[in-house]
């Protein structure tokens, strides 16, 4: 199947930045912070229940891990408005740039504070951080069965998923109309992958996760073309798998009988609704540049904040002078600052350094091994979240966003 031919430069302009969703991204990733701080019996507290430390907390921070969820239906919108109008090599050269950087220090900062001070995540089988560190820095440990040196590294093997489906979808070419396509048969797909029990089918399309990723894909849409009835037959259906799947397939650490079956499709139905709203432009107001920097480091934050807890507490908790109202936030403190000096010392320096290198690498590979004279360079926009930070270029003038129905 041929591309859709590439476009002229007149077509291409840039919208304006969606700082709202910078925001989403920051408060979600806060909601899986809180969570692991105060509402689950997690690493950071060397296998005590958290919700007995913080019984005041307990109850919201329980439901925390729902965050997730929210950063998943994100990564749906920002990721197709960040592949529309390139191609596969431009789009894994803007993943690889905004993933990777964080990720690897996270990794390693993982391994110092374990022969530092003893800090690692207490698997059942013993294995060695030290032995699983080369595993773990490409990112594809679970596809190997190895433990991640983080428990919060599960979700980008979930987010990788994701991007190798729209890498072959920006292959293939994007439009519209495939996209509507490609959403509705992705939750068909899943929905047989489910029913016939294939458990390489559902390795590769995710079906229990799948509906996030689709409904934001949908808000896209509408944000970017106006209101069609199709897509919200899509949203409802991601919606309904959505609740479904998170319902029956509770964890049994995050399973709260009688409660969790009512609060998990009022959260979920929040999220669909805030969504919505902000692909219409009703929050448009939450415009304000500092977003932007929150929105920044939200990854980071995702990435390091069990990390840098985890070696705190292990040495200081319990101690004298802090106890447990006393330690909540140092932690906090200390996880916001260790994403920021991640943020603004390494990510940013890396991206600028990468990106140049690896548009060059991928005009060589499709050059047959010629080195182009000149690599193509491409300017970049303001710098944010992993999946915030590239902007699509446009193939029609956008169409106002429709009142939602």
């Amino acid at each position: 199947m041929t591309r859709p031919p590439a476009l002229a430069p007149a077509a291409v302009a840039s919208p304006t930045r969606l700082r709202e969703l910078d925001l989403l991204r920051f408060v979600a990733v806060g909601f899986v912070v809180l969570h692991h701080f105060a509402g689950v019996r997690s690493t950071v507290w060397a296998g005590r229940d958290a919700q007995k430390i913080y019984p005041e907390l307990a109850d919201v921070a329980h439901f925390g891990y729902l965050g997730v969820q929210l950063v998943f239906m994100i990564s749906g919108f920002v990721i197709l408005m960040s592949a529309w109008g390139r191609n596969a090599g431009e789009f894994a050269v803007a993943r690889v740039v905004r993933l990777y950087p964080a990720y690897w220090v996270s990794v390693l900062l993982s391994l110092t504070l374990y022969l530092v001070c003893g800090s690692a995540v207490p698997y059942g089988d013993g294995a060695d951080p030290v032995r699983r560190v080369l595993p773990n820095l490409t990112m594809l440990q679970d596809g190997m069965h190895i433990a991640p040196l983080e428990v919060v590294y599960w979700a980008l093997w979930v987010e990788l998923h994701f991007y190798v489906l729209i890498a072959i979808f920006a292959r293939v070419g994007i439009t519209y109309a495939r996209c509507v396509t490609f959403m509705v048969s992705w939750l068909v797909i899943g929905a047989f992958a489910k029913e016939g029990g294939s458990a390489m089918l559902q390795t590769v399309v995710l079906p229990e996760t799948a509906p996030f990723f689709i409904a934001g894909m949908a808000f896209f849409l509408l944000h970017r073309f106006g209101s069609n009835i199709a897509l919200w037959l899509v949203v409802a259906a991601s919606w309904a798998l959505a609740v479904h799947y998170l319902v029956e397939g509770v964890s049994p650490l995050n399973a709260w009988k009688g409660v969790h079956e009512i609060v998990i499709p009022v959260v979920v139905t929040v999220f669909y609704v805030v969504m919505a709203l902000a692909a219409f432009g009703r929050l448009s107001w939450l415009r304000w540049r500092l977003f932007t920097v929150l929105g920044g480091l939200a990854y980071p934050l995702y990435l390091v904040h069990e990390t840098v807890a985890r070696a705190i507490v292990k040495v200081f908790f319990p101690h004298p002078f802090l106890d447990r109202w006393t330690i909540l936030p140092v932690i906090v403190t200390a996880a916001v600052a260790s994403a920021a000096a991640v943020h603004w010392l390494v990510e940013r320096p890396a991206q600028a350094l990468m990106r140049p290198r690896l548009a060059a690498a991928i005009a060589q590979i499709r050059a047959g091994g010629a080195r182009p004279a000149e690599p193509p360079t491409r300017a970049e926009p303001d710098d944010g979240p992993p999946d915030e930070g590239e902007r699509p270029r446009r193939d029609a003038p956008a169409v106002p966003p429709a009142s939602v129905p």
